[in-house]
């Protein structure tokens, strides 16, 4: 069966069974969600929340779109104007790979909360992924990368990295003490 994209199955979802994920490093400033909300109020969903189907708790995940979805939470106008229910895109990918996504739908418009960001390449780290991944999936050089480990201070993130012995104290640097 050949690719389908997730959006030519957009799902009509009541917001109680939608939660935001837990990683997600986007803000938005108050102008700018202000300007949403007078979007979707002028011109209705026009992009679905990205989710992915937890079948355990029977909830869908936010992925991308949690602004979207704050918006109608915030909003008592558009909450009865949509009958409570958001257009949802559904994807099924391991955790990782929904980190990876949001960080690219985010970076492809918006800003990140650098301790954020930096969380989220702790977490990959410890969920095995390499920098070379981290760097192919969210679209981040080697010393962006390593500008995110050095903030979380985490000495862990560095144990695989060969350091060099630049300098090594000698005996006669002692003498004085």
């Amino acid at each position: 069966m050949s690719f389908q994209s997730p959006v030519y199955n957009v799902q009509s979802v009541p917001i109680e069974k939608i939660v935001p994920n837990d990683y997600n490093p986007n803000s938005v400033a108050s102008p700018e969600l202000r300007l949403l909300y007078d979007s979707i109020r002028e011109d209705g969903y026009t992009m679905p929340i990205v989710c992915y189907y937890d079948r355990e708790s029977d909830t869908y995940v936010i992925v991308d779109g949690f602004h979207r979805y704050r918006i109608m939470l915030d909003y008592p106008d558009i909450y009865e104007r949509e009958g409570g229910r958001l257009p949802v895109s559904v994807i099924d990918k391991p955790l990782d790979c929904r980190m990876a996504s949001t960080i690219r739908h985010n970076r492809a418009r918006g800003s990140h909360n650098v301790d954020l960001m930096s969380n989220i390449v702790t977490e990959l780290h410890e969920l095995g992924r390499s920098d070379a991944w981290i760097s192919k999936h969210l679209g981040m050089d080697k010393d962006e990368i390593l500008r995110l480990k050095q903030i979380t201070g985490l000495a862990a993130l560095f144990k695989d990295i060969d350091f060099g012995q630049a300098w090594q104290p000698i005996e006669e640097d002692y003498e004085d003490f």
